[in-house]
């Protein structure tokens, strides 16, 4: 690469929880710079989850946070004239981004009134191993899974 690697930048963390992986979540939320109305949805998302399952809200978020990374995906090479699916290992910081970006997916697709709600419906559901994020996390590994014959085109 003829570039240097761009100077990671440190995310705050948030008020309430104090951690920069909710402040991370809430900036992959936000549409159009509006961070005020995305910090409020989630932790509207996050009463809500509390008043439903009796359980600490936070620790409920990391579990379906990590219910929803995936640890392998696949990637396209073209060998030969044939392209393969190749399964390869994904880097930390990206499984993190890859899940946090599936359960918001997810949760914008779900039905219900409001996206506090919507989003708390998703986060339970993965937290419970259920939800179309873990599908899709399922979805990939067994991609991978029957593309694991090509493992050896891996760079």
């Amino acid at each position: 690469m003829r570039k240097r690697k761009p100077k990671l930048r440190i995310i705050q963390p948030d008020p309430r929880y104090k951690d920069p992986m909710v402040t991370q979540f809430v900036n992959n939320m936000m549409l159009q710079g509006k961070k005020g109305t995305a910090f409020q949805i989630f932790y509207d998302a996050m009463d809500l989850m509390k008043e439903r399952t009796d359980q600490d809200e936070h620790a409920l978020w990391k579990k379906a946070l990590n219910n929803a990374m995936p640890q392998v995906e696949v990637r396209s090479r073209r060998i030969g004239g044939a392209t393969f699916q190749i399964p390869t290992e994904i880097p930390a910081k990206r499984k993190i981004a890859i899940g946090m970006k599936w359960l918001i997916k997810f949760a914008r697709q779900r039905s219900g009134k409001g996206m506090a709600e919507k989003l708390a419906a998703e986060l339970i559901a993965a937290s419970k191993g259920e939800g179309a994020a873990v599908k899709r996390k399922e979805d990939t590994h067994r991609m991978a899974e029957s593309n694991r014959a090509f493992a050896h085109f891996r760079v």
